[in-house]
């Protein structure tokens, strides 16, 4: 999308007052009136066209930026319509069910949202992927915290945390090598250098789930036991059925491309069901795009066990593809650009370049809702300044994981957002105050931006500050 050439160069007054509206729009219909993200998206996609046919820009040309920008995101899409799948599959061939059996007698509840945080993130790092570590293993800890009765909010806080360290280090994630190569930094020295925030922020983490979990009381213990004996009447526990999550293991670390990576675990997820169930070829055609449905009698497990499928992903797909429409006509009719070209003109300190960059990086998740395109357009915008300030590239790689990777999942109109809403079920600005690793990357790496600390410099010039 960033390809996308301005037809107009609009003040900064109109760009301002412009991108204020959607937001106020956006954010008022979703917290105030309690509506779905899609409406006031395309509220502001009327608005823009407006202000477009005002500047007497023709219809045919505004309407093709919508395209451009919504075919940016076609790639995310057929990949949400393979993942709503595997999670369908998976829990028809019993890997998710095992997950969850295996995680009540590893999990104990007066540590649990800490350990939480600690598997989500290994699972992270090891596929480099925070939405598929969201669909499998986060949705098999919001089945336990049902279970034991523990906050909804802070174990889905708990398993973005984890979902996105592990994706923001892993040389396998997308995000990861993208930051890198859009400033020519080498993958692993990207990630060596993303250690000096990411770790502390990953300590601090730790100990806040630490302090909130919950002490171990014995209804808990009961209900954990009631609820592996239901798990172990479905008859889906058994130790073959994590082959599918050990191919996406293994599919991952070969670099094998997401979507086929998907579509083979799914497919060997299908094969393995018929080790203990037979299903007809109309009924896997049916879980597939429905969604599996759980009729074990027991409200907790079938309310679990009862997701996936393409078509629970439609409602996250007709945002995606809402949400980039409106940030093609933003390209479109040049406010972004117009945005970016003012904050960069005010740079002159090594501070200040840090934490504008930052803040755009963060403006751009608020505003499109896309992490690759903060990513990118922060990348693109500010590589000349830290050259001309003395800073090394993997400096601003950091910062563009920092505070643009890891923030997508805290705008509830946002890919992310929306998707582990979805998954979850635990509404973006409930678990948002509890996301701390989240939350804290961005503030940490503008602090060490103001105090000078931990920044790689191209010469031994004094820099000022």
């Amino acid at each position: 999308m960033f390809k996308i050439k301005s037809v107009i160069s609009p003040t900064l007054i109109e760009a301002l007052t412009l991108v204020v509206a959607i937001i106020l729009m956006i954010s008022v219909s979703i917290v105030k009136f309690d509506a779905v993200p899609h409406l006031p998206i395309l509220f502001a996609i009327l608005l823009l066209i407006c202000y477009g046919l005002v500047k007497k820009i023709s219809y045919r040309r505004l309407e093709s930026g919508l395209v451009e920008g919504a075919a940016a995101g076609m790639s995310a899409v057929f990949l949400f319509f393979f993942i709503g799948m595997l999670v369908s599959s998976w829990i028809m061939a019993g890997t998710i069910p095992t997950l969850i059996y295996a995680g009540f007698n590893l999990i104990t509840p007066s540590f649990f949202f800490a350990i939480v945080f600690v598997v989500t993130a290994i699972v992270g790092i090891s596929i480099g992927s925070s939405l598929t570590t969201v669909a499998t293993v986060g949705v098999a800890f919001i089945g336990m915290a049902t279970v034991l009765d523990l906050s909804l909010a802070i174990t889905a806080g708990a398993i973005v945390s984890g979902a996105f360290f592990g994706d923001k280090m892993s040389p396998l994630s997308d995000t990861t090598n993208l930051a890198s190569s859009i400033v020519g930094v080498d993958l692993f020295e990207h990630i060596r250098n993303m250690g000096w925030t990411t770790i502390p922020v990953f300590i601090l983490s730790l100990i806040f789930f630490g302090i909130l979990s919950p002490s171990v009381a014995l209804g808990e213990v009961d209900k954990i036991a009631l609820f592996q004996d239901g798990l172990l009447a479905t008859g889906m526990i058994h130790w073959y059925t994590i082959v599918p999550l050990i191919l996406l293991f293994v599919l991952t670390i070969l670099k094998v491309p997401a979507l086929m990576t998907l579509a083979i675990s799914s497919a060997s997820a299908v094969a393995i069901s018929y080790f203990h169930h037979s299903y007809g070829a109309s009924e896997v055609f049916s879980i597939l795009f429905n969604g599996f449905k759980s009729t074990t009698g027991i409200e907790e497990i079938d309310e679990l066990l009862t997701r996936g499928g393409m078509e629970s992903m439609m409602f996250t797909i007709g945002l995606v593809l809402l949400a980039l429409s409106m940030g093609g006509l933003l390209f479109t009719l040049g406010i972004v650009q117009r945005l970016l070209a003012t904050v960069e003109g005010l740079l002159k300190k090594v501070s200040s370049v840090i934490a504008a960059s930052a803040l755009t990086a963060i403006s751009i998740n608020v505003l499109i809702g896309e992490q690759y395109l903060s990513i990118l357009l922060t990348g693109q915008a500010f590589g000349s300044q830290y050259e001309k300030v003395g800073l090394a590239g993997k400096n601003l790689s950091r910062v563009m994981e920092d505070a643009g990777t890891v923030v997508n999942p805290l705008v509830p109109w946002s890919v992310c957002g929306i998707f582990i809403t979805g998954m979850l079920g635990v509404p973006t600005l409930e678990y948002l105050p509890f996301a701390f690793f989240c939350l804290l990357s961005p503030i940490l790496t503008v602090l060490f931006g103001f105090l000078g600390k931990t920044l790689t410099y191209t010469d031994e010039k004094s820099v000022e500050r």
